[in-house]
């Protein structure tokens, strides 16, 4: 049976890893490498589907542990699926739930069987086995679901690591054994293995023996360091099937994007860009603006003179700064418009940089003017 998405190469850039691709969805092609939106419980806080399509979002990510609480997936099954409750008609990816439930660790009880974990809305008792996330992520009905994986904290013993990773590849046989929508969803298998090489080496050679449609990289962007980051993605991402995607998972800051992508990385999400919108950040072409501060009282330019974002066409960081200290919900908005379009641009950018074979200039050009150290 052919699988529900398929993964081909355009081109790869002539000085690094960095990959141009297209992800074949029941729900539309992608343009990789590509920055997934993060629409927790199915939606993307305080944007609209209609106005994501205008930002140029291809596919975004929705969250099982989320939507199992509430509003339950069964609900989500009868109103169609998430593509019609949320009225979205573009690709979309459902994380296991995995990060969340382990992120709750006073709350939660780890066995060979699954994870029994209590509720952070009511404290209600839960239980997640593989099968039991398969069987809520075929009732959502996302394009790209991930196989159920145990989390590990930053720092982790190697022992424990060991441990928790090897059960994430048993746990990673089990969901694939439950999978039964393989024309219409695609399993993804998740990497771990923390910050040691032979475990990641380890974790990807079992997961790869399964032979699934596409490949994530997990438990980083947990707390470490960049480097220890980069050291991982430098080590794994070469190892992982060439003809299939490979997702480094919770990863969003504009260097991070550049340098996963150099690295090979096809696709990425993070709550990044939206969050610090909430809290008045905004991420421009010269670098991170604090629009609370007070040097923008009167400043009556936009956010970001290069972009062509609906924000920065019409209102002032001023007028922006006045919505923040005022508590305006339009201040979200408006900031989270600007800075979902200004990554989905710089992928956007990074794409045509791939296809020209320059993305070692385009990240020098671009680390320069945003102010990272090259």
């Amino acid at each position: 049976m052919k699988p529900a998405i398929t993964y081909e190469l355009l081109h790869t850039d002539a000085k690094t890893g960095a990959r141009r691709g297209i992800v074949h969805t029941p729900h539309g092609d992608i343009q990789t490498p590509v920055f997934m939106p993060v629409g927790t419980q199915a939606t993307v806080k305080s944007i609209s589907p209609e106005e994501l399509k205008q930002l140029g979002a291809q596919i975004i990510l929705s969250n099982t542990y989320h939507l199992y609480l509430r509003p339950g997936e069964k609900i989500v099954k009868e109103a169609g699926g998430l593509h019609k409750f949320m009225n979205w008609d573009r690709p979309i990816l459902t994380d296991c739930g995995g990060f969340q439930v382990f992120s709750l660790s006073d709350l939660r009880t780890i066995s060979e069987d699954g994870v029994e974990f209590k509720s952070h809305l009511d404290g209600s008792k839960h239980f997640f086995s593989p099968e039991k996330v398969m069987q809520i992520e075929e009732d959502l009905g996302a394009d790209i679901i991930m196989s159920f994986d145990e989390c590990c904290p930053y720092p982790s013993t190697y022992e424990y690591t060991k441990n928790s990773m090897e059960r994430t590849t048993r746990w990673a046989k089990r969901c694939k054994d439950a999978h039964v929508t393989v024309d219409k969803q695609a399993l993804f298998g998740i990497i771990q293995g923390g910050f040691y090489k032979d475990l990641r080496d380890k974790s990807l050679e079992d997961l790869a023996e399964l032979d699934l449609p596409g490949y994530a990289i997990g438990g980083i962007s947990v707390g470490e360091p960049k480097e220890l980051m980069y050291e991982v993605l430098d080590y794994t991402v070469p190892l992982m099937p060439e003809d299939k995607p490979r997702y480094l998972m919770g990863v969003g800051s504009p260097d991070d994007l550049i340098e996963g992508v150099i690295r090979g990385v096809d696709m990425f999400d993070c709550v990044l860009p939206t969050r610090i919108a909430r809290n008045g950040t905004a991420m421009t072409s010269q670098g991170k603006v604090v629009v609370r501060n007070a040097k923008y009282a009167r400043d009556f330019t936009p956010l970001d003179p290069e972009c062509d974002c609906y924000c920065c066409k019409n209102y002032t960081k001023a007028y922006i700064r006045h919505l923040v200290k005022a508590n305006e919900i339009l201040a979200a908005r408006l900031i989270t418009t600007h800075n979902l379009r200004f990554l989905l641009k710089l992928m956007e950018d990074v794409r045509q940089a791939i296809m020209e074979d320059r993305l070692l200039d385009f990240k020098d050009e671009f680390f320069t003017k945003y102010g990272y150290k090259l």
